[in-house]
């Protein structure tokens, strides 16, 4: 990818969207064309096709989509599937129509089946079912990959796509219902500790494990599969290690400095034990990410900190 290259970067003001921006810059790359969601619609076929023609990007990178945690997936299904899969389509379509030859579209690893064995493996793709809380948000996803898959073998476009783990970093959403949990935890110790709480309470035994990849990370992964001459169709985009929830929440503890105690309700579910990328063919191309946990964790909690003293936390 050309230093000078015209890149569309959709999804600029979400957490990942704004990491790639601060990565392209970064690296030398200037010359990027955005779009607030108030200046174009994504889900608006005709305006897509327009801003396409109109603009010409040699590259296009889709990090653009409705998202939220298992609450917001279980709540509202519908505009889940239909607003992914409207992005999706009408992003990569009107790329090509608008002679973009290259494109990377950002998935999630959700779209593996739920009992996929683990590490979850690029293979496992569609060999059974989904999780039922994400399956909205996971068939969009996965129509999207399939997208630039069947649009590369068939017209000659590099289209591909990646699938990050569970990201966390500056920007992020923390809406005591709809976020993720790194952020949700972020949250609550936080409140607890400027309300001098006694405890904060998590759900489940903590023995679940999950991985998580600093947005940073991520967006320095996605920067390097655009500049691969023959990138892979899709590729995990994770750290490869995994860590409970319970240990996840001391070390939020800690790093926010509460100092009451953690209860774990086991009354209330555990959900998935396991959740975890293969990532041995992203790091067979040369990349592996940066920022261990303990350290992200802290970064998040300094921007977390600014963003709510500025104003523009996303809650």
């Amino acid at each position: 990818m050309r230093e000078q290259a015209k890149i569309y970067l959709a999804g600029h003001r979400g957490m990942v969207g704004a990491a790639v921006e601060r990565a392209l810059r970064a690296g030398g790359y200037e010359n990027l064309v955005t779009r607030k969601r108030e200046e174009l619609d994504l889900t608006d076929q005709s305006a897509v096709r327009d801003f396409y023609r109109e603009e010409k990007p040699e590259v296009a990178i889709i990090a653009a989509a409705r998202v939220g945690g298992i609450h917001a997936n279980k709540s509202y299904p519908a505009a889940f599937i239909f607003e992914n899969l409207a992005i999706a389509q009408n992003t990569i379509d009107g790329a090509y129509r608008a002679g973009v030859k290259r494109l990377l579209f950002l998935g999630s690893t959700c779209i593996y089946p739920k009992l996929a064995e683990q590490p979850m493996r690029e293979e496992v793709l569609l060999t059974s079912a989904l999780e039922p809380t994400n399956e909205a948000y996971a068939i969009a996803k996965i129509a999207g990959l399939k997208l630039c898959q069947f649009y590369r073998s068939q017209y000659g476009v590099c289209y591909h796509s990646a699938m990050p783990t569970n990201l966390y970093g500056p920007g992020d959403n923390y809406h005591p219902e709809n976020s993720h949990v790194l952020p949700a935890l972020i949250r609550r110790f936080h409140e607890a500790k400027e309300r001098g709480a006694p405890e904060v309470v998590v759900w489940g035994t903590g023995s679940p494990r999950r991985e998580f990849l600093h947005a940073d990370d991520a967006a320095a992964g996605i920067v390097h599969l655009l500049q691969l001459d023959n990138p892979p169709n899709w590729v995990n985009l994770g750290c490869g290690t995994d860590v409970s929830i319970g240990d996840l929440a001391r070390l939020v503890k800690a790093v926010v400095g509460y100092e009451g105690q953690l209860i774990f309700d086991k009354s209330k579910p555990d959900g998935t034990p396991r959740k975890l990328t293969d990532t041995s063919l992203i790091q067979s191309t040369g990349w592996n990410p940066a920022i261990p946990i303990e350290a992200g964790i802290a970064m998040t909690y300094g921007a977390f900190l600014e963003e709510m003293a500025e104003g523009r936390l996303r809650c």
